[in-house]
């Protein structure tokens, strides 16, 4: 392993009916509220009224933000910061799925600087001070509910890039599973397969003697593989809800990629497909991340291999180390089409017109992996193949 500091300050309040601890929880912040959210699912499902009745019943003075985008974009984090402004915003509440909590990140630490909130984002300046903000969870995906990350997209000039800041992290996390029950089956999909990444991302590292986090990662692995066909099967299942949300959670809080640093490359293509084609972030990772690891195979068979041994079930019986790692690859292929994740570009009728394009975006900021270090060249070849 190599030498770390784990830090994370977010308190995690997890279970049924837990929006009523929000007034103790907000109490010490301030009355002036930004309440910032997406594009409307949380009044159809009636928690837009329970937080709004909530915060008036805290005495808080609410001020909205709606409209937040699946990539959430710039100008949408800008308003933000000029409603801030305006109202003396003393406290932020994300009430949605990762991309409303990845715009508040950006609200809240760009409401405290004097320059472009760009700049904070492309990290020519490092956030020291944010609004304090907390966050209702409506979505299993990102874990952006309790970490410090965050990714904008600049639809003006098609960037999007992943940030952070130790001061970005949230106060407080309220998961209620029962505020994911009316999330459709795709954007159920989505977010098994980007929790799924996010644990792979993480366990391609080159430190040796990390058993404990490999056996942590691959859990969480096994845990979502178990619950996500019995959930597809039953949307409205609390028990599933349940261990899907939590396991969204553990999958990006810090907490599996102690001591290493996990590879992260393939979330820097998607970025780049998604900043031009506005695609669903998690069906990018659906396509990208198998082709990512036939290009990288041979970095490391042996990581392979006991993937496809431990998580995917493969028989170590004298085969090959590279035809047991192939078949770890195929089977998670495999299950993710199971699901009903896409498994090419053109799935969103995307062609090679701007092959170039993104490949220059994924490398403007130097060599990209940290399992393996993609050139360039790599870049265009995952996204060929991923066609």
């Amino acid at each position: 392993m190599e030498n770390f500091t784990f830090y994370n300050p977010t308190k995690l309040i997890f279970g049924t009916g837990q929006l009523g601890v929000l007034p103790q929880e907000m109490e010490k912040y301030g009355k002036n509220v930004l309440l910032v959210y997406g594009g409307g699912s949380i009044k159809k499902s009636g928690l837009y009224t329970e937080v709004v009745d909530v915060l008036h019943k805290a005495g808080a003075t609410i001020t909205e933000l709606s409209g937040v985008e699946p990539n959430p974009r710039l100008t949408t984090v800008k308003k933000g910061v000029q409603l801030c402004r305006e109202n003396s915003i003393d406290f932020i509440l994300a009430v949605g799925g990762g991309s409303v909590i990845d715009c508040t990140k950006a609200i809240a630490a760009g409401a405290k600087y004097s320059g472009d909130v760009w700049d904070i984002v492309l990290r020519k300046h490092i956030a020291t001070e944010a609004i304090p903000f907390g966050t209702v969870l409506t979505l299993a995906a990102t874990g952006s509910e309790m970490n410090s990350g965050s990714v904008i997209t600049n639809w003006e000039t098609q960037e999007k890039y992943g940030w952070g800041s130790p001061v970005t992290f949230p106060q407080f996390s309220i998961l209620d599973p029962k505020n994911t029950f009316t999330v459709p089956l795709d954007h159920t999909v989505y977010g098994i397969v980007d929790m799924m990444s996010h644990v792979l991302e993480q366990y391609f590292h080159q430190p040796t003697n990390a058993p404990l986090q490999d056996r942590m990662c691959e859990s969480v692995l096994l845990t979502v593989m178990e619950a996500a066909p019995k959930l597809l099967e039953d949307l409205e299942s609390y028990e599933h809800r349940e261990t899907i949300l939590y396991n969204g959670t553990i999958a990006l809080n810090g907490m599996l990629q102690m001591g290493y640093r996990g590879d992260w490359a393939t979330h820097g293509i998607e970025h780049a497909v998604s900043a031009i084609y506005d695609i669903p972030h998690a069906g990018g990772l659906a396509i990208l991340f198998p082709n990512w690891m036939m290009h990288a195979l041979d970095e490391n068979v042996e990581r392979f291999k006991q993937l496809a041994v431990r998580v995917f079930g493969v028989q170590d019986t004298g085969t090959e180390d590279r035809e047991v790692a192939l078949e770890g690859i195929r089977r998670l292929r495999e299950f993710w089409t199971s699901l009903g994740a896409p498994t090419r570009l053109a799935d969103y009728t995307i062609d090679d017109t701007h092959i170039e394009k993104m490949a220059e975006h994924v490398m403007s900021r130097g060599p990209v992996g940290n399992f393996k270090s993609l050139s360039y060249e790599d870049v265009k070849a995952i996204l060929i193949a991923s066609l």
